[in-house]
């Protein structure tokens, strides 16, 4: 035998010793592996467990606040948030009316107020007769000060939020700790289920207070925080943190558009706020400047440490409302340099907090989202200097005009039983007594007022009951009305048309309310932006979905799925 050929029988007899798989066995092997491939991916994907989760609501913030302000901000707060996690340039609230009360709610139910019930700040209760507000409750008592500032409670929310769906997830083991300077700010996005609830109780006290629907006594780091002397490092003159001068994006520092505080003879910088600290209620002055927001950053960054949020496996929440940004809307205007300073201000908060986070909580192990519970329009005094349409309304004469239609028409005016917040209540014992159909009246006296000049759109309950729209006005008015709660006449003024001289409004449908930021930062978010149309609701479904846990009972919004990794 040759030596080539007694190397290939070696080769042949060495190979016959190796244990080869079969085709069955290769198939079952591959297959399982697969299988625990897919697995693996489907465990990754599940969920995301951040340590704490943290949602920021702004109190009227407009959109563009991020863009026009953006060459004074820093580094670390809006654009940080910007930067490294998601923009949805083109976010939106769904309905009407556009103020704090429904915002808050639509924010942490994922829903609208046809579905979560706070149809408004306060409201007509077709029940009692009488004028009730979202967050107010008489059956609870105030913890923290002897006034009657913490009768509050959720009582009036009709669904779960997100931060009650992640206590229930949990067991209750992780925490919801809310805070804002108004108590609805805290007390909504708070929902049933919440740990605390914390507001700002002003005057001559300067107190973060709460309610006895959360707890007999405040905690020892909330009476610490109030025992200190941060409150009082904030009763300084109100000066512009840059140059005023380089604040180029925002009108005359004096000017008609803008109010004032009581004992200021002109709305211009620095605001001297112990000089007017009595005459605008102490404490109360506060909250109309950015030291309402700074108070409010300290409180927050005081509660990651005294309620030990983010340090164990069961992911806590905390809800974070800016309240001082709208107090100084509605005194100055969207165009003015307190606005802007305001802002800038804020971003320095925002900074802060973000900063405590990473040391307290770590840096990747949270999620933070930031909207606005509304926007704001332009005053319109100055869109009429600019010769853009613009109006003031002409309430009481437009109402002596309607009672005197409604008098000759039907020979009573007892056939309205309220008017409230741009709803007219119809009284149906009348109605029916008169011989009259709810629908016939409906429909006459929302032609009557289509005819009155400050009045754009009027929609008749009936409409409301017996449609589904889908775009448009038609369906932000849908989405704002309960079939309970909501009144038979919704009216809808012209665009740019308010009853106050000076300082921004908000309430309306018109696009300058609707459109708000929305953020998404930190763990298990992706980076980028979107022009793609999102809605408030969308809000509390995405971080359901983040987090893998049930939807708030009432959600109608969906996820956005560019957000999440």
């Amino acid at each position: 035998m040759t030596l080539k050929n007694s190397f290939v029988l070696i080769l042949l007899v060495a190979l016959a010793c190796i244990p080869f798989e079969s085709y069955g066995q290769r198939k079952s092997k591959n297959k399982k592996a697969v299988e625990q491939a897919i697995k693996g991916e489907q465990a990754v994907n599940l969920k995301t467990t951040p340590k704490l989760v943290v949602g920021i609501v702004v109190d009227q913030m407009r959109y563009d606040y991020i863009t026009r302000f953006w060459d004074d901000y820093n580094e670390g707060g809006f654009k940080r948030m910007v930067n490294d996690g998601f923009n949805c340039k083109n976010n939106h609230y769904n309905y009407a009316p556009t103020v704090t009360g429904p915002g808050h709610a639509s924010v942490y139910t994922g829903t609208t107020p046809a579905t979560h019930g706070i149809i408004a700040n306060n409201w007509y209760d077709k029940e009692s007769g009488a004028t009730v507000y979202c967050a107010g409750d008489d059956s609870y008592t105030s913890v923290g000060t002897t006034s009657d500032d913490g009768k509050m409670s959720p009582h009036r929310l009709l669904t779960s939020t997100i931060t009650d769906q992640l206590r229930l997830s949990t067991q209750m083991r992780g925490k919801t700790i809310a805070m804002s300077i108004k108590d609805r700010g805290a007390v909504l996005p708070g929902g049933h289920t919440a740990n605390a609830a914390y507001w700002f109780r002003g005057n001559d006290e300067g107190n973060w207070i709460t309610s006895s629907y959360y707890m007999k006594s405040l905690p020892k780091w909330v009476q610490d925080f109030n025992n200190s002397n941060v409150k009082e490092t904030y009763k300084k003159p109100w000066t512009t943190l840059k140059n005023i001068n380089e604040y180029s994006e925002s009108g005359a520092d004096n000017n008609a558009f803008e109010g004032l505080f009581k004992g200021e003879t002109a709305p211009i910088f620095p605001h001297d706020l112990p000089k007017l600290w009595d005459e605008n209620g102490k404490f109360d002055i506060i909250k109309s400047t950015p030291y309402g927001n700074s108070i409010l950053a300290d409180f927050a960054i005081a509660a990651l440490d005294g309620e030990n949020l983010g340090q164990d496996m069961n992911p806590d929440f905390l809800a974070v409302s800016f309240s001082s940004t709208d107090y100084v809307g509605h005194k100055f205007g969207v165009n003015s340099k307190e606005v802007q300073d305001t802002y800038v201000r804020l971003d320095q908060d925002l900074k802060r907090l973000l900063d405590a986070l990473d040391r307290k909580v770590g840096e990747g192990q949270y999620t933070v989202f930031l909207s606005a519970d509304h926007g704001a329009g332009h005053v319109p005094s100055f869109l009429m200097d600019q010769r853009l349409p613009a109006s003031y309304s002409t309430s009481e004469d437009m109402d002596a005009k309607f009672s005197e239609f409604v008098k000759f028409t039907y020979g009573t005016s007892d056939l309205i039983k309220k008017r409230s917040n741009s709803q007219i209540f119809l009284d149906y014992k009348v109605i029916k007594n008169l011989d009259l159909e709810l629908r016939e009246v409906q429909e006459t006296l929302a032609a009557e007022l289509l005819g009155y000049q400050d009045i754009e759109r009027v929609f008749t309950g009936c409409q409301m009951w017996q449609n589904e729209y889908t775009r448009g006005v038609p369906y932000l008015m849908q989405n704002g009305y309960n079939q309970k709660r909501s009144g038979d006449i919704l009216i809808v003024p012209k665009p740019a048309t308010t009853s106050s001289k000076t300082g921004s409004s908000h309430g309306s449908p018109q696009i300058y309310d609707t459109h708000t930021p929305l953020l998404f930062f930190g763990k298990g978010i992706k980076r980028g932006s979107t022009v793609a149309r999102t809605e408030i609701p969308d809000i509390a479904a995405t971080i359901a979905a983040h987090l893998g846990i049930a939807f708030p009972s009432g959600t109608t919004g969906k996820p956005i799925v560019e957000v999440l990794e």
